[in-house]
């Protein structure tokens, strides 16, 4: 274990930290990771799998705009978004360019002799998708985020670096996510944890389905969605990380 690595975010939430830990050393022990996992949102053994079981939902179907987070364990999910014709948002990996998301279209990809599987890992798409403002995206039908662990209650904690509530809040604000609009996400059996392990706060963003290796959660979720972002939990390396988000706050508010 890279303990600089792991250590990258702790300190803000002492009992995920904790959890985030022993989820990363259990992936590690059942001999069901892909590549290191630690600090990471971390890449499984039946990615693929659990992709094909999110595919199958009818939301899924349904969805003409999907934003997936640019993981590795989402690959799978991103390529399958492609095959199916959906237009693709996906985050600037930690958001530390001067643009937030890029926009995969499979038919300018097909146009351009593009490879799916190339647009669908992360450097891929930020080399080949269209870079695009928060302002100029459009209402998204699914949102993927990804998790280190998760509960069947709909409760979720990613690697501790805070970009899926960042971005969640942003995208409410701008109304280009509803409270309607389903969060899913694709983990292994193994990240599924007791309910009582994950303590959700006003700013955290409850997950409405959960597809793994193994099978389809439907959370139900009790937990309420934030309706913006709360700036006051922001932190200040993500001000200081993350280029836009100073002038984004300040355009959000001008049109508040």
């Amino acid at each position: 274990m890279d303990d600089a690595s792991q250590a990258r975010w702790a300190g803000r939430n002492a009992r995920k930290d904790e959890l985030r830990s022993r989820v990363w050393g259990e992936l590690v022990e059942r001999g069901v990771n892909v590549g290191p996992v630690h600090s990471r949102i971390p890449n499984f053994a039946g990615a693929d799998l659990a992709a094909m079981r999110l595919a199958s939902l009818p939301i899924w179907q349904r969805a003409a705009v999907v934003k997936s987070n640019p993981d590795p364990p989402q690959i799978p999910v991103r390529l399958r978004a492609l095959y199916d014709g959906k237009l693709l948002y996906m985050p600037v990996p930690e958001l530390t360019l001067g643009f937030p998301f890029v926009l995969l279209d499979p038919g300018e990809l097909e146009r351009k002799g593009i490879s799916f599987e190339l647009a669908a890992t992360s450097q891929g798409a930020v080399s080949h998708g269209k870079p695009v403002a928060f302002e100029d995206m459009l209402p998204m039908d699914l949102v993927v985020v990804g998790c280190v662990a998760v509960t069947r209650a709909g409760g979720r904690t990613g690697k501790g670096g805070g970009f899926a509530d960042l971005e969640l809040g942003i995208f409410r604000e701008l109304g280009t996510v509803k409270a309607t609009t389903p969060v899913v996400t694709t983990v292994h059996s193994c990240q599924v944890v007791p309910d009582e392990e994950i303590v959700m706060l006003d700013h955290d963003s409850p997950l409405d389905w959960i597809a793994t290796d193994a099978d389809l959660v439907e959370t139900r979720t009790a937990y309420g969605q934030p309706r913006g972002v709360a700036w006051d939990v922001v932190q200040a390396d993500q001000f200081a990380g993350i280029p836009f988000l100073n002038d984004l706050r300040e355009r959000l508010a001008q049109r508040a």
